[in-house]
Order: C-alpha cells, then structure tokens, then sequence
C-alpha cells in the first residue's frame, strides 16, 4: 500500500520552488553526466508538480472563500490525495 506522504517533509511552495530554480541554474550550465542530468530531470519534476499542486489547493481555498457569504463561517478545508 502506497505511504502517505508527511506534511513535514514536503517542502512549502517557497523552498520548492527555490530548489527548482537552483537545479535549473546547474542544469544550464551543461557540465552534468547524463545520469547526473536524469535525476536532476526527475529531481524538477517532483519539485514541479509539487509547485502545481500547492497552486491549485491555494486556488481552491480561495474558491471556497470567494463562494461564501461575508457572515459564514470558515470550514476547515480537506486536502484530497
């Protein structure tokens, strides 16, 4: 059965994408070996839909707070996985 990841170690969307911008800064510089570009490639990947993912639940809770009325009460939201 798949482990649930732990909130504690995905990193915020900040530190994500900071890691991306650092690994595509060495990427461009073309001194990697294949294989060293290969994981950095699967590396940016992960941190990518990472980024993606923090968006779009940052976009569903404003969603959520737009739909609601001035005098409604906040709803704790659920992040599906």
């Amino acid at each position: 059965m798949a482990k649930k990841p732990n909130p504690e170690d995905t990193p915020s969307f900040e530190d994500a994408l900071g890691q991306l911008e650092k690994l595509v800064d060495s990427m461009e510089q073309g001194d990697m070996s294949l294989d060293d570009s290969l994981k950095a490639f699967e590396e940016g990947i992960k941190l990518t839909r990472q980024c993606q993912k923090s968006l779009d639940d940052a976009e569903q809770k404003v969603k959520i707070l737009l739909e609601n009325t001035t005098d409604a009460e906040l709803e704790p939201f659920e992040n599906e996985q």
